[in-house]
């Protein structure tokens, strides 16, 4: 049964801009320096200091907002936004309000799981805005003491905010997935959760069929969430306490505020933090000590020929080339540049896009992991490989004994051919295969009884005994044998 209500998700994402110096200023963006180490008179606020934008960071903003397929302004300006926390040394934060830089965009995204058909999630606007610092509680010492570092402070920020389009948590992490997968791709943020380089809000609330019509509950905006799955499991709680909130309030829901909460990852739950502000209670008024930025064609032109092919695009040509499915291709492209540059290879090498699939998947990924190296450093290169995958193809080497052979061309590095010789793996002859198969049939009565009673598992039985007799028979092939002479008798 459906539930009687549609949850409505957007979501505000924060990328820190892969540049070594701040926004407005030459401070280190390096993660992990001394606290307040990495400031200066400009991105902490001193009086009669003038801020210059850093143009790498624009460049970059650039460069994500047209792979979002968004509106590029050829006049932006800057903005100031004005509130009062300790982390916010100036009192404002420099950033974009009604000029952004970029508009109308869009991100496709889709489930291979299928759990909810591919869908357009559009982008109201991707801006740039410099970051505040970072408060720090001690709550541990039982003083609950907040110190400030102000490091953070004027990191170049792009603020990426979709449309409401999400309807369900499932939705609203594919988006931050495949968000975070091109921001890789085109290489303008590590996108590192834990280091704050990636930081997500989340607006929901609930249109709830009545007699009357639809009837929205108040906005909630969701922080604190450190991971995509937090994101989902945050998003699930919230809209059954909307609904539980809209049971209890009825039609006195409109005295419910807007509200700020923030999610508790420990306790699986939401708390409350404060009412949701509005845009009017920032106060924004044109930043008067940065000149507007212009962004011409020539400038656009470049960008958009400096892009390459991405991660929508890789998937589909995967799909259409190799004949892969959209799960195969989707954990391919996932993995990253490194990783579809081998499968590409081996494929090739190989003719076969599905059997070069598997294997990537399962034993090159496994091995990798294990080796913690990038594909680029993987000490078993496609062309070796590819010489086990075709032994395969030939009939020479079953799956299962191709993978202990994989794993002694790791630990050895020696080539396929030579592993099998020292194992003793040869092709057996179909000649051999054939009386092989039929004397196990002349001494199985019951089992070949079982076959032609409309059993024919019992195969596995006589390859199992074939195996005992001779380790390098084919089992797909003995099957095959198994089922045809049977059929005969």
């Amino acid at each position: 049964m459906s539930e009687p209500y549609t949850i409505i998700i957007g979501l505000e994402v924060h990328v820190q801009l892969a540049t070594r110096t701040k926004l407005f200023c030459r401070c280190s963006t390096k993660f992990g320096a001394p606290p307040n180490t990495q400031t200066c008179p400009i991105c902490i606020g001193m009086p009669g200091t003038l801020p210059v934008m850093n143009r790498e960071a624009f460049a970059l903003g650039l460069k994500t907002a047209i792979a979002l397929n968004c509106q590029i302004a050829r006049f932006t300006k800057w903005d100031r936004k004005q509130y009062y926390y300790p982390d916010l040394p100036k009192g404002y934060q420099i950033s974009q309000y009604d000029l952004p830089f970029s508009q109308d965009g869009h991100l496709e995204i889709s489930d291979p799981k299928g759990r909810f058909k591919p869908k357009r999630i559009g982008i109201i606007r991707a801006h740039l805005e410099e970051d505040a610092g970072k408060s720090m509680h001690d709550e541990v010492s039982g003083q609950a003491d907040s110190k400030i570092d102000l490091n953070r402070t004027g990191t170049p920020l792009l603020e990426i905010v979709s449309q409401p389009d999400m309807r369900s948590p499932a939705e609203a992490k594919a988006y931050l997935q495949e968000l975070k997968l091109l921001l890789t791709y085109l290489g303008v943020s590590d996108c590192n959760m834990q280091e704050g380089s990636l930081r997500v809000d989340a607006n929901i609330n609930l249109h709830v069929d009545t007699p009357e019509g639809k009837v929205a509950t108040p906005i909630v905006e969701v922080k604190n969430m450190n991971s995509f799955r937090a994101v989902e499991r945050a998003m699930e709680y919230e809209a059954v306490r909307h609904w539980e909130v809209w049971q209890e309030t009825g039609q006195r829901l409109g005295q419910v505020p807007k509200q700020t909460r923030g999610w508790d990852d420990t306790a699986m739950i939401t708390r409350g933090q404060r009412h949701k502000e509005e845009s009017s209670d920032y106060r924004y008024f044109p930043d008067p000590d940065l000149v507007p930025v212009v962004t011409t064609d020539e400038e656009l032109a470049a960008v958009k020929s400096s892009l390459g092919e991405l991660p929508a695009q890789m998937r589909t040509r995967l799909e259409a080339k190799y004949g892969i499915k959209p799960y195969d291709s989707d954990v391919l492209v996932s993995a990253g540049q490194g990783l579809v540059d081998y499968y590409v290879e081996l494929a090739d090498l190989v003719g076969d896009g599905k059997l070069a699939s598997n294997w990537v998947q399962q034993d090159v990924m496994r091995t990798l992991n294990e080796q913690k190296v990038e594909p680029a450093a993987f000490a078993m290169r496609p062309k070796q490989l590819g010489e086990l995958l075709t032994a395969i193809q030939k009939g020479e080497i079953d799956t299962s004994r191709a993978r202990e052979v994989f794993l002694e061309m790791v630990a050895s590095g020696k080539s396929a051919a030579d592993v099998m010789k020292a194992q003793g793996i040869e092709k057996v002859d179909e000649s051999e295969l054939i009386a092989l198969c039929q004397e196990l049939i002349a001494a199985n009565p019951k089992i070949v009884a079982d076959i032609q009673g409309g059993k024919p598992q019992a195969a596995g039985n006589l390859i199992g005994q074939a195996k005992k007799k001779n380790p390098n028979i084919n089992p797909g092939r003995f099957r095959e044998l198994v089922v045809e002479l049977v059929g005969k008798m």
